[in-house]
């Protein structure tokens, strides 16, 4: 379980095929704190630590994580945004956030707006994910807060720390970014798409 408050960055080192799985190699200014079988959120997806060395760590992600994240367009050299799992007893300053990417959303408006950012991403609407307008969502494990909901769109506003201290500074036109929608709102959809 995590809270989509990012801890840090990493920066991919090796991205290495094996069958159907990749193994991924981060430097990371927390790799002192983990440990092997540790679960760590990249880029919103939950993925396990397997081998410690240093400042470098890896992680494994299997075919049925590739297909279902943005994993697969990541290179080496880009910055993944990282958080370790919340703690039993921690404030929950995000939302609740699984770690469990629902589906692949692409950016398709990144403009600076007077100081802060707004974005607007696009969706497959026929998963039967919904945003809320106010609702909380998790883009490439960031909590935020969704604004100008549609049915396969919606926009959040970045403050100056946020865009910072997390990869949406590489956001552009086109860039794959991964969801993970609010797990009370997708109970409540659930709910109503039986009725």
């Amino acid at each position: 379980m995590f809270t989509g408050i990012i801890e840090t960055l990493g920066t991919i080192q090796e991205i290495k095929k094996e069958k159907d799985n990749i193994h991924i190699t981060v430097n990371s200014s927390i790799t002192s704190e983990l440990q092997i079988d540790q679960s760590v959120a990249h880029n919103g997806i939950c993925l396990t630590v397997v081998a410690l060395n240093d400042t470098f760590y890896t992680v494994t992600a299997i075919d049925e994580t590739i297909k279902k994240t943005n994993l697969g367009y990541w290179q080496e050299g880009d910055s993944v945004n990282l958080e370790r799992a919340m703690k039993l007893g921690d404030r929950l300053d995000g939302h609740i956030v699984q770690g469990h990417v629902d589906q692949i959303g692409t950016c398709i408006v990144a403009e600076e707006t007077n100081g802060s950012w707004l974005y607007t991403f696009e969706y497959d609407e026929t998963l039967n994910n919904i945003t809320i307008e106010k609702g909380s969502i998790t883009v490439n494990g960031v909590s935020l807060t969704v604004v100008n909901s549609k049915k396969n769109q919606f926009s959040v506003a970045i403050i100056p720390y946020t865009h910072e201290h997390t990869n949406f500074k590489s956001f552009k036109v086109g860039t794959k970014i991964n969801l993970e929608f609010d797990v009370i709102g997708k109970y409540v959809s659930r709910l109503y798409s039986k009725k």
